[in-house]
């Protein structure tokens, strides 16, 4: 995919959007998909949770300041 320039705030908006996807389409956003899911390694844990305070959360997060 090349850079693409735009003209207005509206034209950059507008590309966002696919409103006739064909199979290329699909193809595309499954790579991207598979390529999200190989870069993070993360584990996300079910749930809510509540926290008394930001720092509270930083700390059980794991980011220390």
């Amino acid at each position: 995919m090349g850079i693409r320039k735009f003209t207005s705030f509206e034209e950059a908006e507008q590309a966002l959007w696919e409103f006739n996807p064909d199979r290329a389409y699909y193809s595309r956003l499954r790579d991207l998909f598979g390529l999200a899911e190989k870069l993070y390694t993360g584990h996300v844990e079910k749930g809510i949770r509540k926290y008394r305070s930001i720092e509270e959360r930083d700390d059980l997060m794991g980011k220390r300041s």
